[in-house]
């Protein structure tokens, strides 16, 4: 009987590596963190993620769509002077794709095949030019430097925009919800304050470089002073190697 040839040994699949703006901001907090998310699949702890945020999101943007399928502005951009000039986004399948988490705009770099990708919530047009509209939610009244926490994931979509053939001015708007009142009805009424915020697509850009050089670094990098996860980990490291 004749010997079964064992099979052809399949090529080894490279490994896809998807980055975001989140996984950007956890590299900017600590590299060793990012590399063992994106290269050992090891991720920090998950905290309890609060589902009213996700429903405020849905809301305001069906809210959203309704005055864009009139070709209006809802009044809480309106009361900021943007009617003149302004419109919002008016290709609904394309918005909706942009909108998905799963695929959202997406750019793949050519050398390395990394893929970077973000939702956007709105966009508005001045003339032939695109400007990113993300709504935020929170429990109160902004601090000076609250929209300052936004910069990189601004920054990366107006990249990603960019990198798509979009033209994009150097600026994002950042739309704030925060609760006022619950009035006698038991309605709960919300202010808005809308931030213009300068971007910056070239800042992104080499901020996405510096990841793609932590992924393809062959061990991980040296953890961040400040982050509070490796320094734990190193901690409890100690202490079992002293038989605590």
């Amino acid at each position: 009987m004749p010997k079964l040839k064992p099979a052809p040994k399949q090529p080894k699949k490279e490994q896809e590596y998807k980055l975001s703006p989140s996984s950007l901001n956890l590299m900017q907090e600590c590299e060793r963190c990012f590399w063992l998310k994106l290269v050992k699949k090891i991720s920090r702890p998950d905290t309890a993620f609060p589902s009213l945020p996700a429903g405020m999101d849905k809301i305001l943007k069906q809210h959203f769509d309704k005055f864009a399928g009139r070709g209006e502005l809802p009044p809480e951009i309106r009361e900021y002077g943007l009617g003149n000039g302004y419109k919002l986004f008016n290709d609904k399948a394309k918005l909706d794709i942009w909108r998905n988490a799963l695929k959202g705009i997406q750019y793949k770099d050519k050398t390395s095949g990394i893929l970077l990708r973000g939702a956007v919530d709105n966009l508005l047009e001045k003339g032939k030019k695109l400007i990113v509209l993300d709504y935020k939610t929170r429990g109160y009244p902004l601090k000076e430097d609250t929209h300052e926490h936004y910069q990189l994931q601004m920054d990366v979509y107006n990249f990603l925009l960019r990198k798509n053939g979009y033209q994009t001015e150097d600026y994002s708007y950042l739309l704030f919800y925060y609760p006022r009142e619950v009035a006698e009805s038991g309605e709960v009424l919300f202010d808005t304050k809308l931030i213009k915020m300068p971007t910056s697509a070239e800042r992104a850009g080499k901020i996405f470089e510096r990841a793609m050089g932590i992924v393809n670094m062959p061990t991980s990098p040296k953890p961040s002073n400040e982050c509070k996860f490796c320094s734990y980990v190193s901690k409890r490291a100690v202490k079992s190697e002293s038989g605590e």
